[in-house]
């Protein structure tokens, strides 16, 4: 598979300005510049202790990113642990404008750029005015000068390699950890799109179901998703893997070990792959004929972290009748992507 990067002229412009580009998602928040690349790759979690802080200036942060996701579901009382963001938007406004100022710190971007940064923001297509704004109200309490928001589409086609600048039309399937983006682009801009509240979370969802209701164990979030990473796969037919995992039994609520394998996990995500499917067949459907004859030609893209699930590429193409590849580096297509647009503002369509 050959190896697709952005177009590094836009890369080299952006070195020069103060833009920072931001994938704000469900699952993974990341941070980019042009000088340093990926500054920033964290669990979107932000975790506050219940006590007031000092001055009845509400509750404290007490940790972010990964130290936060280790306490999902393990919190003691006097912590809470939050994912600020669902389905690609803002959830919990004020956990999401914590979250963002501590990423920023970590970062240390304003060490370099200053204070008043200029954000470039991946959204979803089908995010709504009211959703656009919380973003970049958090964006702007987290100490950006200027926001840009980007489709999480165009951004990852960009991120991908794809020559989103021609009249030949490109296809990308970014699926992430709440949402699955699908746009067929040309000239710069989305022709046609569509998406689905489909992603990694739903894919970990449909696997703690599944356990439940064959072995009556209780998974927690994080197993099932170390069982999707360690085994998982799109397709049936490959070679048989095993992997144990240790929940809580429905009979009589004590720790219960099974073991999975890897028919066990496609059988279980079966039903939301589907989904993520009919969505792009739709797409196609109501693609102008000549960008669909491009699409059959060039093929189409995955990215995003739900991307890496083994074989999917294969059990895409099989369903659509399309090439289908992966991309190169999924997970951060979609911020490199926003990066590459931003050194080009007038470029591209920004909200």
């Amino acid at each position: 598979m050959a190896q697709v990067t952005p177009h590094r002229a836009f890369l080299k412009r952006l070195s020069s300005r103060r833009d920072v580009a931001v994938d704000l998602g469900t699952a993974n928040t990341l941070i980019y510049t042009a000088d340093k690349g990926i500054v920033l790759n964290q669990p979107s979690v932000v975790c506050f202790e219940r006590r007031p802080a000092p001055g009845g200036a509400g509750h404290q942060v007490a940790a972010v990113g990964s130290e936060a996701s280790q306490l999902l579901g393990r919190a003691p009382d006097h912590l809470e642990a939050i994912r600020p963001m669902r389905h690609g938007v803002i959830a919990n406004f004020s956990a999401a404008e914590h979250m963002m100022r501590r990423f920023v710190d970590m970062a240390r971007t304003r060490r370099r750029f200053g204070r008043r940064l200029a954000f470039t923001i991946c959204v979803p297509q089908a995010a709504t005015p009211v959703e656009k704004r919380a973003i970049r109200e958090a964006a702007r309490a987290a100490g950006a000068g200027r926001v840009n928001l980007i489709g999480e589409s165009l951004a990852s086609a960009l991120g991908a390699g794809l020559p989103v600048s021609s009249s030949t039309g490109s296809m990308v399937v970014d699926i992430g950890g709440g949402t699955t983006e699908v746009g067929i682009i040309a000239l710069g801009s989305v022709v046609c799109g569509g998406s689905v509240r489909v992603g990694g979370d739903q894919l970990d969802l449909a696997i703690i179901n599944y356990v439940r209701g064959l072995y009556g164990v209780v998974l927690g979030e994080q197993t099932a998703e170390r069982a999707k990473r360690v085994i998982g796969t799109a397709l049936r037919d490959g070679p048989l893997e095993r992997f144990r995992v240790t929940g809580r039994s429905v009979s009589d609520g004590l720790p219960r070990t099974v073991e999975l394998t890897s028919h066990d996990i496609a059988e279980a995500v079966a039903a939301p792959l589907r989904q993520v499917i009919g969505v792009v067949r739709g797409v196609l459907e109501a693609a102008p004929p000549e960008l669909v004859t491009d699409i059959a030609r060039t093929g189409i893209v995955l990215a995003g972290g739900g991307a890496l699930l083994r074989r999917l590429d294969q059990l895409f193409s099989a369903e659509l009748g399309v090439e289908v590849r992966v991309a190169d580096e999924p997970l951060t297509c979609a911020v490199r992507g926003a990066g590459a647009a931003a050194a080009t503002f007038e470029a591209y369509a920004f909200d």
